[in-house]
Formats: C-alpha cells, sequence, structure tokens
C-alpha cells in the first residue's frame, strides 16, 4: 500500500475517526457493499487459521473459498 497516495490517506484518515466498533461498522458499511464486507471477513478467518496451523485444503473446503484465495492470504501473511 503506498501511504503516500492522497486517495489511500483519506481512506486512512476515514477509518481513524472510528472511536469504537459500532463507528467502525458504520464506516466499514459506508464503504463496502454486504459481500465486500463478507469477503473481508473471509480474508480474516483465512489469516486466523493459517497462523493456527490449519492445512490450506482445509480451510478453503471449511470457508468454501477457492484453494487459489487461500493461496494469496499465505502470501500475504508471508510477505509482512
Amino acid at each position: 500500500m503506498n501511504t503516500n497516495n492522497p486517495e489511500q490517506i483519506a481512506l486512512l484518515d476515514h477509518l481513524l475517526t472510528a472511536q469504537s466498533r459500532t463507528e467502525m461498522a458504520h464506516c466499514l458499511e459506508q464503504l463496502l457493499t454486504p459481500s465486500e464486507y463478507e469477503e473481508i471477513v473471509k480474508r480474516l478467518q483465512i489469516f486466523r487459521m493459517l497462523v493456527q496451523g490449519v492445512p490450506q485444503r482445509k480451510i478453503a473446503e471449511q470457508l468454501g473459498v477457492g484453494i487459489a484465495t487461500v493461496s494469496r492470504g499465505a502470501r500475504a501473511l508471508k510477505d509482512d
């Protein structure tokens, strides 16, 4: 992520205005469609399961996502 990009800075600033879970949920609901919101929730589940050592194929099966989605999550974790 390029934190010098004015649009990305505006997004981060918008999200940082939230001072509670309720406010953050409202911010995200303003920005995302319900399916985008659910996609983010699934990505977080993928990250958690990968950290717990759950095999990628099992994650894909349990969450109903493709193995490529889980592999992308694994790469993202390695890049951190």
